[in-house]
């Protein structure tokens, strides 16, 4: 609502606080969008290291759609991975 400005005035810093509740609760959904606010830079400082943990967390609840997917870009990109553990087709 608050990350797309549906129906309120668009805020990534209110997007990232019930994003945020929601995660502590444990709603992957909620997990992976924080990820992808980390891997953007919305609302926060950029992160790739903080995207891969929001990313696992979901994923580890079986959020394959979504979260499965990102993890797996990180690994091959290196972002947020350490580039020894990273299993992209270059590696």
């Amino acid at each position: 609502m608050y990350e797309h400005g549906l129906g309120v005035i668009q805020s990534y810093k209110e997007a990232l606080v019930w994003y945020r509740k929601a995660a502590d609760q444990g709603d992957a959904h909620a997990q992976c969008n924080l990820g992808v606010m980390y891997l953007k830079g919305q609302g926060v400082v950029q992160s790739y290291k903080d995207a891969v943990l929001w990313y696992r967390k979901a994923a580890n609840q079986g959020d394959a759609q979504q979260a499965q997917f990102l993890l797996g870009l990180a690994y091959e990109e290196c972002h947020g991975v350490p580039k020894s553990a990273a299993r992209g087709p270059n590696n």
